[in-house]
């Protein structure tokens, strides 16, 4: 027998695929992929723009700019060694495809092939992706970079309609596709103020006010009081808004311009949670008949504009199908009554 025929195959080696998020700042690797750079006897990278390459720099890690392809990784990891291919933003398909082309033959030992992510978006990352693309649109678009908060005004208003419509309806895709029409409204609006002369603000700004204000107003969550119900949520809410408001009527902060049932409803509302002994103005006419229902609505915790909203639905149905009857022809014996 031969002396050679005990003999262990070469080590074929190793290659780690190494994907960074552009959401999370460079350098800001996990430990499992410094160690794997570190470790490497060769780090490949097709993109010499890469923003990690001069971090990588900075900790002694030399970096090959080089495509990596799939035969020539294979022969340099014989031999039990490790290549890390920092991968470009499109990820590395060519070179995926090759190792699986070269695995798929049966040809070729291949080495150890890993998937190391060194940076994981964290939740709500995709959101940096819609300020970047905003702020693109404003900038090279003709028709977004030339519109106001006046010009937008109305597509907010159309675009929360859709959305609470969506919701009523039930529908789960549309209502993600309306959620995301409204943020983009808050993003659009958010970058239009970046421009203002005297008093910009940005969509940070925006975001860091209302985190400030969902922390102060439950100090139940963030702070040092409790709440066990519903209602002392509620009352938590009131008094703090109370407090940063300073205001001197309870109507106060009620938009005039949202539909009329809301409107009564939320005035309703400011009454009773003020604890205001206040009868409805003894007035006859359709306009206080709504508002007394409206008042009785909210009282019985029923929102009254999503209530008529409903019942118009149902309305706009019996319409479609009296309509769909009056097109229907007319029966022979119906158009034909038979003689006696």
């Amino acid at each position: 027998m031969n002396a050679t025929s005990h003999e262990t195959p070469a080590d074929p080696g190793r290659v780690v695929l190494l994907t960074t998020s552009h959401r999370v700042a460079p350098g800001l690797l996990s430990w499992p992929a410094w160690q794997a750079l570190r470790d490497a006897d060769e780090v490949l990278c097709a993109d010499g723009g890469h923003p990690q390459l001069p971090y990588l720099g900075e900790a002694g890690i030399s970096v090959d700019i080089a495509a990596p392809i799939a035969e020539r990784l294979v022969e340099s990891c014989a031999g039990g060694r490790s290549v890390v291919v920092v991968a470009t933003a499109e990820g590395e398909p060519g070179l995926t495809d090759g190792l699986a082309r070269m695995a798929g033959s049966g040809r070729v030992r291949m080495p150890e092939l890993e998937l190391l992510p060194a940076s994981y978006d964290l939740p709500g990352a995709r959101l940096l992706d819609l300020v970047r693309v905003m702020d693109r649109i404003r900038l090279q678009c003709p028709w977004s970079s030339r519109r106001t908060h006046e010009d937008l005004a109305k597509y907010g208003l159309e675009e929360a309609y859709e959305l609470v419509e969506a919701i009523e309806e039930g529908d789960r895709e549309e209502m993600r596709e309306e959620l995301g029409d409204v943020l983009l409204q808050v993003i659009f609006h958010a970058r239009i103020a970046e421009e203002h002369r005297d008093a910009p603000f940005s969509v940070d700004d925006v975001a860091a006010g209302i985190v400030a204000k969902l922390i102060h107003r439950h100090p139940h969550v963030f702070g040092e009081e409790t709440a066990t119900t519903a209602e002392e949520v509620e009352g938590h809410w009131l008094r703090s808004k109370a407090v940063e408001k300073r205001r001197a009527s309870v109507t106060e902060g009620v938009p005039l311009g949202q539909p009329g049932l809301a409107l009564a409803a939320k005035l309703a509302s400011r009454v009773r949670t003020a604890g205001l002994d206040l009868p409805l103005p003894p007035v006859e006419g359709v306009g206080y008949d709504l508002l007394a229902l409206a008042v009785r609505a909210e009282g019985e915790g029923v929102d009254p504009e999503a209530a008529l909203r409903a019942a118009a639905r149902s309305y706009r149905d019996a319409i479609k199908e009296a309509e769909r009857r009056a097109g229907e022809p007319a029966s022979p014996s119906a158009s034909h009554p038979r003689p006696r």
